[in-house]
């Protein structure tokens, strides 16, 4: 009996554990499965309503469907993967100039040293590059006294995440010994800049302005630092950018505005416009999704250039939107985003997205041989600063412009703004589903963590039909650029600057005068795909004819 009891209460423990492990399974199997009421409640979420059979027969394919998501979750995907699906900005039947026109700069005339150097760090690329091809300085020189400025002053505006010292010498000494040897390589030859800090830089980090990346090094330069190196630009720091390209929030600060540092420098170019408007660099490398170098640009009272979208390789870049992310130059002078952007546009052989189309610019083009648009409704409906823009618009008539009031096509342009919010989201889904998302510094409604929670709510067909309704609107752009050369606008009034991040063209901000309190305030200048060119010289010819840009703060 007591044999037999014994096997008993073996075959028990075996039937148990058997029990266990069955139920264990079948839980796995069944854990939190989608039922009809789940999918009734994800329909009010896309605002659809499906009858209860309809519910029940998704039930088998949502189930297999998110079997598919969980496995490929388990392969990771850096930053630089873009997806298989690219962004086309070209409009049906457009023509591309296939050839280079030509690239003439402003006469500049006699540029001496000042007998103040801090001075000095206020000269455009120009100015400087002449001084440095005559041998009136060197970058060696130069390059120091934008180092003892950046340390002087990055502090207060907290403007510079690396300081990159080291590597800046080297170069300035490398340019010197070319340029003593005949070897100058053209205007950017041994002239400081900053780079935002989303660019890659060989042993340096790259932080993205964010708390989980601060300590990354990615093992490679971008083709823009690249391409400014091989022009011989030197490299004195890596400039701060809002927390992954958004506003001027990183994770050591707020960076700060040279005009009043109690205010922001606005963003995610923040460091980039902070840094050129206070001298402590000649240009900057900035970057634009929606706004990044247009607002920074304005409330720093700096120049800044969004090229066409796929100008500008994006190798060696944070990825923020495949669709919509822009790299352009933040300078003093409309002519010195010439200068810059004549060095680091081009295909490089990795950005796919990047078109093979040339870059002309005269700046001698009379703007009487131009029809020039301008955004009546949004010059009408300005309520601050008012009398500031229609000085521009006098200002420009005065030096021959033919204006031409226009509108935009009417289009909901901001219910398509969730398609950087779906692609943010796809590039950072990473942080969203470890709980990263947490260190990031910003925790509030309107940030990134909660804006890449939302972006799992998007359906991919809403995505996709999203994207046709961009298509109309690069065709309708196509209308109105068949009437006009180019245009201007307010840089915030009305749908214009998403309008055309969505659709990819160009934009030329520069300042055009300054508020009651003393701020910046600036005009946009928007042109054809690929036709950088005029709006550059619109804009330096406008700069010409005023002096806003050769005003600077200054920082107590």
């Amino acid at each position: 009996m007591k044999m037999k009891n014994k096997y008993y209460l073996i075959i028990v423990a075996i039937l148990g554990v058997i029990a266990f492990f069955a139920g264990a399974y079948l839980q796995s199997q069944s854990s939190n499965p989608i039922t009809k009421e789940i999918v009734a409640s994800a329909e009010k979420i896309f605002g659809l309503s499906f009858s209860n059979a309809k519910r029940d027969s998704m039930l088998s394919g949502l189930t297999e469907q998110l079997k598919s998501y969980e496995s490929l979750r388990q392969i990771s995907l850096p930053n630089e993967i873009p997806p298989a699906i690219g962004f086309n900005p070209i409009p049906v039947g457009f023509q591309f100039e296939k050839k280079k026109k030509s690239f003439k700069l402003g006469k500049l005339g006699r540029v001496e040293l000042p007998n103040d150097e801090n001075e000095l760090a206020f000269y455009s690329v120009a100015q400087l590059a002449k001084l440095i091809k005559s041998k009136k300085i060197s970058s060696e020189d130069l390059t120091k006294l934008y180092i003892n400025r950046l340390k002087k002053y990055s502090p207060k505006l907290e403007c510079v995440i690396t300081l990159t010292e080291s590597l800046a010498v080297e170069q300035a000494r490398r340019a010197d010994r070319e340029i003593m040897l005949g070897k100058y390589r053209g205007h950017l030859h041994g002239i400081p800049y900053g780079a935002k800090d989303l660019l890659a830089t060989k042993g340096i980090k790259t932080t993205w302005g964010s708390v989980p990346y601060k300590n990354q090094i990615i093992d490679q330069d971008a083709t823009v630092i690249r391409k400014l190196e091989e022009a011989g630009a030197v490299l004195v720091a890596k400039l701060t950018m809002g927390e992954l390209a958004w506003g001027d929030v990183w994770f050591d600060g707020k960076t700060r505005n040279p005009w009043n540092t109690v205010e922001g420098s606005s963003g995610s170019s923040a460091g980039a416009a902070s840094a050129t408007s206070a001298g402590l660099v000649a240009f900057a490398i900035g970057t634009e999704t929606w706004g990044s170098i247009i607002s920074p640009s304005t409330v720093c009272g700096v120049s800044g250039l969004r090229p066409t979208y796929g100008r500008v390789s994006r190798n060696g870049a944070m990825a923020l939107s495949w669709s919509m992310d822009k790299i352009g130059p933040i300078c003093r002078t409309a002519e010195d985003c010439a200068i810059v952007f004549n060095s680091i546009y081009g295909p490089d052989g990795i950005d796919q997205s990047v078109f093979d189309y040339p870059f002309s610019y005269d700046a001698n083009v009379k703007l009487s041989d131009l029809k020039i648009g301008y955004l009546k409704v949004e010059f009408d409906s300005i309520k601050e600063n008012k009398n500031i823009y229609n000085q521009t618009l006098e200002t420009l008539r005065s030096l021959g412009a033919n204006l031409v009031p226009m509108s935009l096509p009417k289009y909901p342009v901001n219910e398509l703004s969730f398609i950087l919010s779906a692609e943010a989201g796809a590039a950072f889904d990473e942080l969203t589903r470890n709980g990263q998302d947490d260190l990031l510094v910003r925790q509030i409604k309107d940030a990134w963590p909660n804006v890449f929670r939302l972006s799992r709510f998007i359906p991919a067909v809403e995505y996709i039909q999203a994207n046709r309704h961009r298509f109309v609107l690069i065709q309708e752009m196509e209308k109105i650029f068949e009437e006009v050369d180019c245009y201007i606008a307010p840089p915030f009034e009305g749908d214009n600057l998403l309008l055309t991040n969505l659709t990819g063209h160009p934009c030329v901000v520069t300042p055009n005068g300054f508020s009651k309190s003393g701020m910046p305030t600036s005009i946009t200048f928007i042109g054809k795909l690929f036709d950088e060119g005029t709006i550059l010289t619109v804009a330096k010819q406008y700069q010409d004819a005023t002096d806003y840009h050769h005003k600077h703060p200054k920082i107590k």
